[in-house]
């Protein structure tokens, strides 16, 4: 059917009166929390005892993600968040960044603060890279952020900021990591980073300019070892007999009170109402250092639930009023929130093909069936990389109700852990000498309790197949050694850049 051209200049005048309309429209704000360490039964409204009633509030008025998942140490779920890859597609596969170690977050990878400054967004860290820092190229104000105010290794005294190295060869070395941009922030000895980070936050809202939008990234410090607090925040928590779980309530309660601060900073500034706020951790608890995952099982450096299945939530004025207060079931990955943010929240374009994270958007506004139902956890070969796949390298999978895992999972074989002091009897796993395969229906049995891979060897050989093929796909490990170069006493008692 012919269409006139008064027609045909109707519809691209309506067309582009669209766009202009969509385009005028101010983009969302985007703050993004991480919590380091932080377990799963580490939050109130998981039934811990620890008080986090400004996560439990903004949980609970938002979308709680109780199918989500991260990774199982730092390094890995920092770079899937600002990359959009599985870390078979950086080479981090293996292991966290150490302090003296040059690597880093592949520079030629395109992160999610670089995408959102290309559409005019203010991008802003305060808090945790962890994501290397061995030349300048690598820092996080070349990688997308217009600015960065925290440090850059992976752990260090809350107080000082001073931290050792991590590895034989660096344990004994001693430098100074907290930095503002280029400089390192000598003022913040002394005071707590958990304060120190909220005063920052404070500034970058204050100077804000409210006609462009916010994209600020916070990873907190808290509640990584070593453990400290100010004592004002035990008290709630005198009754706790084992002291490292004492402890770790207090930084846990801290950290949400800075979390209900930037809130509170947000509506003050008169942006809170078009902001999107997520919340996730980036690993499961450390049990050896207050943390806990219970009823899960297994903790932080594993692959069990108890070390990737991820507290986390989003809050925001923008969702539809039927979606808050409910609880997501999809599977989601760290790895979603680049798309989610970039193509779903900004609306900005995203090459598919080039990310392993898929956009979320409107599977947790609506009701509509998220996009994803498969998920690489990862694989691990080192050190004995080989041309082929096969069961002695970690890894793990998920499809559908499905988990499989291989090689050497971690937590030997995977303990529960009861919260101190509970009374709990955790279960005892069954230990099967030599045993390299692990298959588990993860919707039925969430804490991994009934192993099934000898009932169901179909879906065993289905899920290696799919683990060989994501291997086939995959990038050499990269896990360089350490070199003297990185030593703070060559770089005026700080950690930082050598090359």
């Amino acid at each position: 059917m012919m269409i006139s051209r008064p027609k045909i200049a109707f519809w691209v005048t309506i067309f582009l009166s669209g766009i202009v309309i969509c385009t005028s429209q101010k983009l969302p704000n985007i703050v993004f929390i991480l919590a380091d360490d932080l377990g799963y039964n580490d939050v109130s409204y998981h039934g811990s005892e620890i008080q986090t009633p400004n996560m439990d509030k903004l949980a609970k008025d938002g979308v709680k993600l109780e199918n989500y998942y991260v990774q199982p140490i730092c390094s890995p779920t920092r770079s899937q968040l600002l990359s959009g890859k599985y870390q078979i597609h950086t080479g981090l596969q293996h292991g966290y960044i150490l302090p003296a170690q040059p690597h880093c977050l592949p520079t030629d990878v395109p992160t999610l603060p670089g995408k959102l400054k290309e559409a005019g967004y203010a991008t802003h860290m305060v808090g945790k890279w962890h994501l290397g820092f061995y030349k300048k190229e690598c820092l996080p104000q070349n990688r997308g952020f217009d600015s960065f105010f925290g440090y850059l290794t992976g752990s260090e005294d809350y107080y000082t900021h001073f931290r050792p190295g991590d590895a034989v060869t660096s344990k004994h070395w001693l430098g100074y990591d907290l930095w503002d941009n280029d400089a390192p922030f000598w003022p913040a000895i002394g005071n707590y980073s958990v304060f120190v980070f909220n005063d920052k936050i404070n500034n970058i809202i204050d100077k804000h300019d409210q006609n462009k939008p916010l994209f600020l990234y916070v990873p907190f410090q808290s509640v990584h070892a070593p453990l400290a607090v100010p004592d004002k925040y035990l008290e709630p928590y005198k009754d706790i007999q084992d002291r490292n779980r004492r402890l770790y309530a207090g930084m846990t309660t801290c950290m949400d009170e800075a979390i209900g601060n930037i809130v509170g900073k947000l509506k003050t500034a008169g942006m809170w109402d078009n902001t999107v706020l997520v919340f996730s951790t980036d690993n499961g608890g450390e049990v050896s250092q207050g943390g806990n995952n219970w009823p899960l099982r297994g903790w932080k450096h594993s692959y069990w639930e108890g070390g990737i299945r991820g507290v986390g939530f989003v809050n925001s004025e923008l969702l539809p009023s039927e979606v808050k207060g409910t609880i997501s079931r999809d599977l989601i990955h760290v790895s979603d929130w680049f798309p989610t943010l970039v193509h779903g929240v900004a609306g900005l374009p995203v090459n598919d093909t080039e990310l392993d994270g898929f956009d979320m958007w409107d599977s947790l506004r609506s009701l509509k069936s998220p996009p994803r139902t498969e998920l690489l956890h990862n694989i691990d070969p080192w050190p004995n990389q080989s041309a082929v796949f096969n069961t002695n390298m970690t890894a793990a999978i998920r499809v559908g109700d499905w988990k499989l895992l291989t090689g050497s999972p971690g937590d030997n074989n995977g303990q529960w852990i009861a919260p101190p002091g509970s009374g709990i009897k955790p279960h005892r796993p069954l230990s099967i000498p030599g045993q390299k395969i692990w298959l588990f229906n993860i919707t039925a049995d969430p804490f991994e309790q009934k192993e099934v891979s000898s009932q169901y060897p179909e879906v065993v050989t289905s899920l290696l197949n799919k683990l060989a093929g994501y291997y086939n796909g995959s990038v050499p490990v990269v896990y360089p050694k350490e070199t003297m170069k990185a030593s703070p006493a060559l770089n005026q008692g700080r950690w930082g850049p050598w090359e």
